[in-house]
């Protein structure tokens, strides 16, 4: 569990598997590999729990503390075949425009580096996804164009994690 001064980042359970499938399912998650069919949409929610089964980390639920509700979900994220590691968020409906995602994704950089010992770290973001670029501006990552991409098929923008 990470504590922030608004949320809490849990590992998670079976219960964030309806949130997820909805969002992937929903337009609104275009630009993080969704608004795909219900069968793909079960797929990659169970592939998130699956992460934590393989790696033992991956995306925690965010959870806001004020009313428990599951605001989305952020942390490290190392499926097969990605070059390198990466600190991912995404953000339910009703959810955005709060700092939620800065708040979220800040804790897990820091879990990322200090519980992992990751030392490098990309954000892996859709060219059109504005919300996203400046949430890694915020966090104080930068472009980096010259990053190999994660699916050459689909290019994205890489942000570096600055080590500071």
């Amino acid at each position: 569990m990470i504590e922030t001064e608004r949320l809490v980042l849990l590992k998670p359970d079976e219960t964030i598997v309806e949130n997820l499938i909805e969002f992937y399912v929903s337009e609104r998650s275009a630009m993080a590999g969704g608004n795909v069919p219900f069968t793909d949409a079960v797929l990659r929610a169970y592939a998130m729990l699956g992460h934590w089964a393989h790696r033992g980390y991956g995306l925690f639920s965010v959870v806001r503390k004020q009313d428990n509700a599951v605001v989305g979900m952020s942390g490290p994220y190392f499926p097969p075949g990605r070059p390198e590691h990466e600190v991912g968020w995404i953000l339910f409906d009703g959810y955005e425009k709060q700092g939620y995602a800065t708040e979220a994704a800040g804790a897990a950089v820091s879990y990322a580096r200090d519980t992992l010992g990751w030392t490098n770290i990309v954000h892996y973001i859709d060219h059109e996804n504005i919300a996203s670029i400046f949430v890694a501006e915020r966090l104080g990552a930068k472009l980096d164009e010259a990053a190999i991409q994660p699916k050459p098929e689909h290019p994205c923008l890489v942000y570096r994690q600055s080590a500071a």
